[in-house]
């Protein structure tokens, strides 16, 4: 929802010294949960390794009730959980253009939902290049490298977790991880070939993907 105020603020629209008044709002904006990478991070950070577990508890507990809290394996699991659903999320935005625009592990949702997208947009053409956010200036989040940000981020996560697993859970979690490109790859198809209308299996639908969308370009 959106509230208006009747007191103007000087605001700068697009960074670029155009300063100009508007009337005040504050955006409010609803999520299953607030809770993010950066979350884990910063607990992990500063050594507060009983308020991490406890806050994995919490999340687990309240979002992933096919996760038994007495399992020893719960935080693995609970990885496990969240390399596939943002590997689905991303192929998703994908799918339909979608640009965060501001993809940091402060802003990847331990949900997996899309949060925190200020600068985002949609491509009216496909563009790998695409970037919304205009303080972006090196194209670090353009749309063709959301994949990529997206390991990025959930191996931030790994490094936050790691603290509270044993070398065996380090190892899985670590092969989970190495998963995610071929989920992403799996998820991205399944999706495009529906947009295509393409029944069955073959080896050319990867290709005929490719090919539509550098045509497109």
């Amino acid at each position: 929802s959106l509230v208006v105020s009747d007191d103007d603020v000087w605001r700068d629209q697009f960074y670029n010294g155009n300063v100009k008044k508007e009337r005040g709002a504050v955006v409010l904006r609803l999520a299953k949960s607030w809770f993010r990478i950066g979350s884990l991070e910063i607990l992990a950070h500063s050594g507060e390794l009983d308020l991490q577990r406890r806050l994995l508890d919490f999340i687990i507990q309240e979002h992933f009730p096919s996760i038994a809290m007495n399992d020893s394996n719960r935080y693995l699991e609970f990885f496990s959980a969240v390399v596939s659903e943002t590997a689905n999320l991303i192929a998703l935005w994908m799918s339909v253009g979608f640009a965060h625009g501001v993809c940091n592990t402060d802003n990847f949702s331990l949900l997996s939902i899309t949060i925190d997208y200020g600068p985002f947009g949609f491509m009216d053409s496909y563009d790998p290049n695409f970037v919304p956010n205009t303080s972006d200036d090196e194209g670090t989040y353009k749309i063709g490298n959301q994949a990529n940000v997206g390991l990025f981020n959930l191996s931030k996560m790994l490094q936050a977790l790691k603290p509270l697993l044993d070398l065996r859970q380090k190892q899985l979690a670590s092969q989970i991880l190495k998963g995610y490109s071929e989920h992403y790859s799996t998820r991205f198809t399944e999706l495009f070939k529906s947009k295509l209308g393409l029944l069955g299996e073959s080896e050319d639908d990867n290709y005929l993907i490719a090919f539509l969308l550098k045509v497109s370009l």
